[in-house]
């Protein structure tokens, strides 16, 4: 049994080698792509809204708004929110940008991504560098372990300065009050975080507001890519 584990790891060992240039083809495409967008905001959310949700409703509205103000929209490209934001920029001309990943189930691409601005992705986590790299802010709908994922992540790079601060909106008290108790319960009140933390967050029920929100941090900070 020992032979047998070593000369698979060995197996995969040589093969991690030769991955690295589908990493680095990647990075490079989605540098190249992005650099040219301008000011951007990334909205998240749940791929299972329709657009019957009132959700799905509101993020459409707030990419109109956002678009309105000049900054184009990025989504993870799929359905759901992601759809809502896309068509939301597309519908008054605004930069909508889709980053779309590959995945089991064969995630598609939504029809209201500008089509020079679709990029696809292997690797969830060079798709997560873009996003940080090329948002002025982050406003997260509601949505599952994948939305979760990218909104502990800027927060994390942010608390730890590997980034400056951006605003990370939460929209939809309804729905985000129960984890922000439980960050402040069982985070900050045991001594995880500390309090100063809980202002790299701002919780929304507005689309005016929220996209106020950003425009308004920006009237003090330089709009340009994260690092």
């Amino acid at each position: 049994m020992k032979n047998i584990l070593k000369k698979n790891w060995s197996e995969t060992q040589s093969a991690d080698s030769w991955q690295i240039f589908k990493i680095i083809s990647e990075f490079v495409e989605g540098f190249e792509k992005l650099a040219r967008i301008g000011p951007c905001v990334s909205i998240f959310g749940s791929a299972r809204m329709g657009p019957e949700d009132p959700y799905y409703l509101q993020a459409q509205q707030i990419a109109r708004l956002l678009a309105e103000s000049g900054f184009g929209v990025i989504t993870g490209g799929g359905p759901g929110i992601m759809e809502a934001a896309n068509k939301g920029a597309s519908e008054v001309g605004g930069t909508s940008v889709g980053l779309n990943i590959d995945l089991p189930f064969e995630q598609s691409s939504n029809h209201f991504i500008d089509r020079d601005k679709l990029l696809e992705f292997d690797y969830f986590f060079v798709r997560k560098v873009m996003f940080v790299k090329y948002s002025q802010a982050f406003v997260v709908m509601p949505g599952g372990y994948g939305t979760l994922d990218e909104l502990t992540e800027a927060i994390t790079l942010i608390q730890t300065r590997k980034i400056e601060r951006f605003p990370i909106i939460l929209y939809g008290s309804k729905f985000w009050n129960g984890w922000v108790k439980w960050v402040e319960e069982s985070l900050v009140g045991t001594g995880k975080i500390s309090p100063e933390d809980l202002k790299l967050i701002h919780v929304c029920d507005d689309p005016a507001e929220t996209v106020a929100h950003i425009s308004n941090f920006y009237l003090q900070s330089q709009l340009r890519p994260n690092f």
